[in-house]
């Protein structure tokens, strides 16, 4: 929306007098304060030639707030050139989320975006979700140390049954646990492009890594999958180390800090065996010590491709 009052000499200002004052001006305060006031101003700016080649912008910690994340989206609306925005600790909230999910209906360029620690919860996955189910240039969606819970969660899977672009996705801490990673799940039966995948510092316990398990025998895409911090013990890795022996495509697992014990250790070991894709397997403070670490050394004349632990 243009500004209702606008001086009015920026309708004779030269334009290479506007390019001028660009020169002397961040790439955030062109795209934030410089677009909308007018519509020459606009056009300068469209053919400005920093503008044309902006890719990338990082606005971590800027303390947009609901407002400014409101003035950011409505630039961000018609951009052409964006393809990365990082908008880390700017507490933008659901309303926030609510401007870019409607930036992601209209935006074609966007490729990356990073929404960490916005306080974002389950209404502002909904509409984030909402979005996804019609985007098709997005590929990185960051959500990590926001609250969306077991509700997002849905939403959020809701539009991975759809989507056909997002390829990386951060649920980080995110206060998820078995119900909403049930979701989760349930989507990647059925995602065909979704390809890394971080539920890392939730609390799925065993009940969820058996659903990511149950998953991952039918899922052909997913290559890494982050699993760290989340109380799935032994029986969570016996679940995960069952899939292990069918999946085929998963590359890298991440099941530090889970306390799987020796008795997890084991049967992850013994999927080893069968499986012939997975090459790193991250199994860093599980209480399996030396005794683990020889349990994964009898194995290794059975398994070529493991080559990290």
């Amino acid at each position: 929306m243009m500004f209702d009052k606008v001086p009015s000499y920026f309708s004779t200002l030269p334009v290479e007098f506007i390019y001028r004052i660009l020169d002397n001006l961040d790439d955030f305060t062109i795209l934030y304060s410089t677009r909308n006031v007018c519509a020459r101003l606009n056009s300068i700016i469209d053919t400005y030639h920093r503008y044309q080649v902006l890719t990338t912008l990082d606005l971590t910690d800027r303390k947009l707030g609901v407002e400014g994340a409101k003035h950011l989206s409505n630039a961000l609306v018609n951009n052409k050139t964006l393809t990365s925005l990082s908008l880390c600790r700017n507490q933008i909230g659901d309303k926030g989320a609510h401007y870019f999910a409607n930036v992601l209906i209209i935006n074609t360029t966007l490729e990356y975006l990073k929404l960490r620690d916005n306080n974002i919860r389950e209404q502002g996955a909904k509409y984030l979700a909402d979005a996804l189910a019609s985007n098709t240039t997005l590929t990185t969606l960051i959500l990590f140390d926001n609250e969306l819970g077991d509700k997002g969660a849905q939403h959020i899977a809701n539009a991975l049954t759809s989507n056909r672009t997002l390829m990386i996705l951060s649920l980080k801490r995110n206060q998820i646990g078995p119900e909403g990673v049930q979701y989760v799940a349930n989507a990647l039966t059925r995602n065909t492009t979704l390809i890394k995948l971080d539920l890392s510092h939730n609390g799925i316990r065993s009940d969820g890594a058996q659903s990511i398990a149950n998953a991952l025998t039918s899922n052909r895409v997913l290559t890494v999958l982050n699993l760290s911090c989340n109380d799935i013990r032994a029986e969570g890795a016996r679940h995960l180390a069952d899939a292990l022996t069918r999946n085929t495509t998963l590359t890298t697992l991440e099941l530090s800090r889970n306390d799987i014990g020796l008795r997890g250790a084991q049967n992850l070991a013994d999927a080893l065996i069968h499986n012939t894709t997975l090459t790193m397997l991250n199994l860093k403070w599980n209480q399996i010590e030396d005794q683990g670490a020889q349990i994964f050394a009898n194995i290794a004349s059975k398994n070529t491709t493991l080559i990290r632990r």
